[in-house]
This record gives structure tokens, C-alpha cells and sequence, in this order.
């Protein structure tokens, strides 16, 4: 970023206290200024151009950090936006001529705003959506701050489309992407809970198909050793969820019978699937 360098700065126009008058006479005075040094390094050599361009930059720093406050979603980026804003502003100070307009600021603010948008675009996005929604998305913040300021109080979304004459739910969609600009660590203590329990913690374990094709054939090897009258019953508890009484209605014989075999049977598999592992 340009930094304010003493020796390059112009002299400032004075700014009248007053009202919209008084500033757009002192907003006029700055712009003659800046198109006479814009003049004057068309005719310097390469030296004498770089410190006039600097002048000029230098004078426009607030419009730059104005333009990359709009886009700002987290205070963590303003220092960054402030940056690409100056690196903007240097751009259309360079590109600027006076031939084709005299009004430095029309030609600044676009040139400011492309070099914002282009970079929240390709380094700002963890999760990238479709372009278009990208690009919608960093136009809201800027829109969302005029709004804020003439109704006072947070637009809704229908707001925000009818002013970026987008379709509701596109607009809905592309507020809704913020959230893929910014990745929250596994880590992070869960909001209430106790300070050792994580977002990780609060997430479903999904067994994959490999691991359960594997562990059901394990099995299959395992209950291969029972008869079938135990294997009945290992169904019966397990997969019916049957308990130990129903279980001994349905086979005839008393729960006591059912509480012994499922013991004697559960000892076994767990013998057979201990030597299964120990192949393996």
C-alpha cells in the first residue's frame, strides 16, 4: 500500500463548514487540483510522473478506504480491502485521462471497486458457489449499508433484491453464501455446552459401506460356529430387539434358559471374532 509520504503531499483544498454546497465546491476544488498534476505528469519524465501520480493518490486515500469499508464482511478484512482499494486507486490514477473526462472520482470509484470485487472473488471464498452468486453476494454488503442508512434499521431481503433488481431468491441465496467465506474449526467449543465439548464432538459418526460390508461378514463367520436354534435366538434378541421373556415365549423355553444361552453364545462369538482378528 502507498503510504502518506510528506515531501509528495499536495497541498490539500480547503473544505468550507457548511453544507452539501460547501462540500461539492471543495470536492470540485480537489478535482482541478488533481487533473493539473495528472497534466503536468504527462510531460514529466518517468521519475517526476511516479511522484506526481503519488500526489494524487495520496490525496484520494480517503475515497480508497471509503469504497473498501462498503465491502467489508469481517474486521479481519479491512486492513486487506484498505489495500487492494489503494492498489485500485493507483491503477486509475495511472489510467486516467483528462481527454476522455474530467472528473477523477467518476473514473476512481469503478476502478476501485472491481480491483475490491475482483479480489474478494478469487482469495476471500473457502467454499466457492457459482460465479454469479459470488459476485452477487459481495455487491450486497455495500447495498446493505445504504439501506441501513436511509431506513434505519437492517433491510430485508425483498429490499435488498428491489435495489440490486435481482430475483428474491437469488438474492436470499447470495446473502445466505457469506457463510462460505469463512470456516469455523472442528475445535471450536460449542456455544452452552462444557468447554472440552467441540462442534467435532456434535457431529454423526458414518459408518462407511466398506467397514460395514466387512464387519457383517465377520459376523457371518462367527455365528457359523452357533446351531440354528442359537442363531434364532441371536436374531431374535438383536435384530428384533426382543427381550429375554418374549424371547422365551417364542422359543418355549423359560427366560432363565434364554439369560444362560445368550451368555454362552455371546462368549463364543466374542472368541471367534478375537481369532478372526488375530488372523488378520
Amino acid at each position: 500500500m502507498l503510504a502518506p509520504n510528506p515531501a509528495f503531499a499536495a497541498s490539500p483544498a480547503p473544505v468550507a463548514p457548511g453544507g452539501r454546497a460547501d462540500r461539492a465546491a471543495a470536492d470540485a476544488a480537489r478535482n482541478a487540483h488533481a487533473i493539473a498534476l495528472l497534466a503536468a505528469a504527462r510531460r514529466a519524465d518517468p521519475a517526476g510522473r511516479r511522484r506526481l501520480h503519488q500526489r494524487v493518490v495520496v490525496e484520494y486515500l480517503d475515497l480508497a478506504h471509503s469504497i473498501a469499508r462498503r465491502y467489508r464482511v469481517r474486521q479481519q478484512d479491512a486492513a486487506d480491502l484498505r489495500q487492494v482499494a489503494c492498489i485500485g486507486l493507483a491503477k486509475a490514477v495511472e489510467r486516467f485521462d483528462s481527454d476522455l473526462g474530467d472528473d477523477l472520482v467518476s473514473f476512481a470509484v469503478p476502478t476501485i471497486a472491481g480491483e475490491i470485487k475482483q479480489y474478494l472473488r478469487d482469495t476471500s471464498w473457502f467454499v466457492r458457489p457459482p460465479r454469479r452468486l459470488q459476485e452477487l453476494a459481495i455487491e450486497v454488503p455495500a447495498v446493505r449499508e445504504v439501506l441501513e442508512h436511509e431506513l434505519g434499521r437492517a433491510p430485508r431481503v425483498a429490499e435488498l433484491a428491489e435495489v440490486l433488481h435481482r430475483p428474491l431468491a437469488l438474492v436470499a441465496e447470495a446473502v445466505q453464501c457469506h457463510s462460505a467465506r469463512q470456516a469455523i474449526s472442528l475445535h471450536t467449543p460449542i456455544p452452552g455446552g462444557s468447554d472440552d465439548l467441540t462442534l467435532a464432538d456434535s457431529l454423526p459418526y458414518r459408518e462407511s459401506e466398506y467397514a460395514r460390508t466387512d464387519l457383517a461378514l465377520t459376523l457371518e463367520r462367527a455365528t457359523r460356529t452357533l446351531t440354528s436354534e442359537e442363531r434364532r435366538i441371536v436374531r431374535l434378541r438383536f435384530e428384533e430387539q426382543l427381550t429375554q421373556s418374549e424371547i422365551a415365549l417364542e422359543c418355549g423355553v423359560s427366560q432363565m434358559q434364554v439369560s444362560r444361552l445368550l451368555a454362552s453364545i455371546l462368549q463364543r462369538l466374542r472368541a471367534a471374532l478375537n481369532t478372526d482378528v488375530a488372523r488378520a
